[in-house]
């Protein structure tokens, strides 16, 4: 059997893979390309991750799509909404007809001489392998392993009469109402997750390693929402994407020169945001 060869091999149909075949579509239309996607569904992180009150941790302005405008009120959103974002966008570019899912590339070989790439495929349908060549192989595969999360090592979890729980794999069917939780780490999920757990289980302790400065933000861009209601979409959404750039960058710079400057701020305003008893 011919083996079939492609322009362009798309490795993810996350957020990124399906930007990638947008920008690839209108900058190159006469190149041949696909998606390879290795789960059953389309949405990458967005369609993975099912823990309670999954959201992004970057504003929508920023890290969404330059071609198609963030519309939602919030900007800080929720798992669902970014994966409807990127399905919508799949979709109406006709991007959804170019991916293959339960297709796991295994390797991937360079050849100098033929100028392409070999792909080894494993379908996850049907249990074939399957080769692929193209001229150019585009990764947009993430920077995790989607079949398995990180756990570290604790000595005697054995003997630990609850439950342990990874967010990447959360059950469907867990129960933590009522119950003492713990939520090892102070990353990006773990502040998602300990206000949406802290609603229902008895108490909810954030273990971590290293003390974090948290400084609280609106949900929705006041200024986004306001220009929504006098100016066009498309240069509203242009706007508020630079706008937060900026802000980003600048206040990263004062941090890096004035470090106890913004750690008196960030403190003043934590204690502003707690009881007083």
């Amino acid at each position: 059997m011919e083996t079939e060869h492609l322009d362009v091999l798309i490795v993810g149909a996350g957020l990124s893979g399906i930007g990638a075949a947008h920008h690839l579509q209108q900058r190159c239309p006469g190149k041949s390309y696909a998606i390879l996607e290795a789960r059953e569904r389309t949405g990458g992180t967005w369609d993975l991750f099912r823990y309670p009150g999954i959201r992004s941790d970057s504003d929508m302005h920023t890290l969404g799509y330059n071609f198609r405008p963030w519309t939602a009120p919030k900007s800080i959103a929720d798992g669902d909404s970014i994966l409807s974002y990127i399905r919508d966008t799949a979709r109406e570019g006709g991007i959804d007809a170019k991916v293959r899912l339960q297709h796991k590339v295994v390797a991937a070989e360079w050849s100098s001489e033929q100028a392409r790439w070999s792909v080894e495929v494993e379908r996850g349908d049907t249990g074939e392998t399957l080769t692929l060549t193209c001229d150019f192989l585009f990764m947009c595969s993430g920077y995790y392993r989607y079949d398995q999360g990180y756990t570290p090592e604790f000595p005697g979890i054995e003997r630990f009469g609850g439950e342990v729980v990874h967010p990447q794999h959360w059950p469907e069917d867990l129960d933590y109402a009522g119950k003492r939780v713990v939520v090892i780490g102070s990353g990006a999920t773990a502040m998602t997750l300990v206000p949406a757990m802290a609603k229902d289980a008895a108490s909810v302790t954030m273990l971590q390693r290293s003390p974090t400065y948290v400084i609280s933000m609106p949900g929705e861009d006041a200024i986004a929402n306001w220009l929504r209601r006098h100016l066009p979409e498309r240069a509203v959404y242009s706007f508020v994407r630079w706008k937060n750039v900026l802000l980003q960058g600048a206040f990263y710079k004062l941090s890096k020169r004035r470090p106890q400057l913004i750690k008196k701020l960030l403190r003043r305003g934590t204690v502003k945001a707690l009881p007083h008893y």
